[in-house]
């Protein structure tokens, strides 16, 4: 274990994690963490099925929507420090098509940044249609974006995926999940452990989603409310364990989201701060640029103010609201992060979906580590 951590910091996470199970408030829920490349958490608690049922390992897959834009995000920046994409080149260079209606200026930053401005969904999008990749894509090709791209930011919940998925196919020839596993997850070790679609043989391996209280809080939401009326604009298309758990769902090949260990993830976190055995995914040069504040302020579709790098966001609440960090959350309460402060990488995933007060799990279980860790220093 790294000398800067307490040996025991291992165990007082473990302990946390029974308990949230023992108490009901959680189901399931892996969490880990790398410090200076090496890892010092690697616990998990509760059930991969249901209470009493099969117990939730290490190795258990867990579905983690949106935490997946962080491994796009990765993705896109391992393609640009082989010179294969660059942030100010129009998308429609390496895709014509999308420079339908006005969007050929649109650049690979203005998609990272959430600025491009096709946030939105058909209305009456099915989970077919959302599961079929050319479909998909052509939907996005066509759309004419809300505003003009870089002059405002507003979360692509679903677009992002299509948008940055469909450049790296162009650009590699590969789909989006074969890339990742190209390009950064066979590199890493961890190509059985974090994916954008699962392979069939891997289903099996997958804890299924229960719901909380996140449905509750999506319907909640009023009918026109920006995320509501344009990212996930019908209940069929909500994030939500009802689609999660859908076979074809976990199949597709959606980089919008994630499939993944909590170890995976902060190893992938783990090898953008430093070295993991000798893996570096980009440079320091490229982490920073990736890593620092690109666009900051009113979401026009989540509606609050928020930091984002390229493709990342910076201070979430479980990274203590500190600049120095960035990842990605993902719908129900699991993220994942590098605290470049601190050399630390971080991931919980849960298989309870959960919003609001009873979304506490990932900044006790962060802040738990923290404490283990020296102050932060400088990135």
């Amino acid at each position: 274990m790294n000398r800067r951590v307490g040996a025991d910091v291992q165990a007082r996470v473990g302990v946390i994690l029974e308990e949230l199970v023992e108490s009901g408030r959680e189901s399931g829920l892996q969490v880990a963490a790398y410090l200076d490349g090496e890892p010092i958490v690697d616990a998990h608690a509760g059930w991969a099925d249901r209470p009493g049922g099969r117990r939730l390992g290490a190795d258990t897959l867990i579905h983690s929507f949106s935490t997946g834009k962080g491994f796009t995000a990765t993705l896109v920046h391992v393609l640009a420090e082989r010179g294969l994409i660059a942030y100010d080149t129009p998308i429609a260079h390496y895709w014509p098509e999308f420079g339908a209606h006005g969007k050929e200026r649109a650049t690979v930053r203005h998609a990272l940044t959430h600025t491009i401005g096709v946030p939105q969904l058909p209305s009456a999008v099915t989970p077919e249609e959302l599961c079929d990749w050319d479909t998909m894509c052509a939907i996005v090709a066509a759309q004419e974006p809300l505003w003009e791209a870089g002059t405002a930011s507003g979360y692509h919940g679903w677009t992002f995926g299509w948008i940055l998925g469909e450049t790296v196919r162009r650009i590699t020839g590969l789909t989006p999940a074969q890339a990742l596993r190209t390009y950064v997850t066979e590199p890493l070790g961890v190509a059985d452990e974090l994916f954008f679609g699962l392979p069939e043989s891997e289903l099996a391996r997958t804890a299924p989603l229960v719901e909380g209280n996140w449905a509750a809080w999506l319907e909640s939401l009023p009918p026109t409310a920006p995320f509501r009326r344009y990212v996930a604009p019908n209940r069929a298309v909500w994030t939500v364990a009802e689609l999660a758990n859908r076979r074809a769902y976990l199949l597709a090949d959606l980089p919008a989201c994630g499939t993944t260990t909590a170890r995976a993830a902060a190893r992938l976190y783990a090898a953008l701060s430093g070295e993991v055995d000798g893996v570096r995914l980009m440079s320091p040069e490229r982490v920073a640029l990736a890593a620092d504040v690109a666009v900051e302020g009113k979401d026009l579709m989540l509606l609050g103010r928020y930091a984002k790098g390229l493709g990342y966001f910076l201070g979430l609440p479980a990274m203590a609201g500190e600049r120095t960090a960035f990842g990605h959350h993902g719908s129900g309460g699991s993220i994942a992060f590098a605290d470049r402060g601190r050399g630390l990488a971080f991931c919980l995933t849960r298989t309870r979906l959960v919003a609001g007060a009873a979304d506490t799990a990932a900044r006790l279980l962060a802040d738990e580590i923290r404490s283990a860790v020296t102050p932060p220093r400088a990135p």
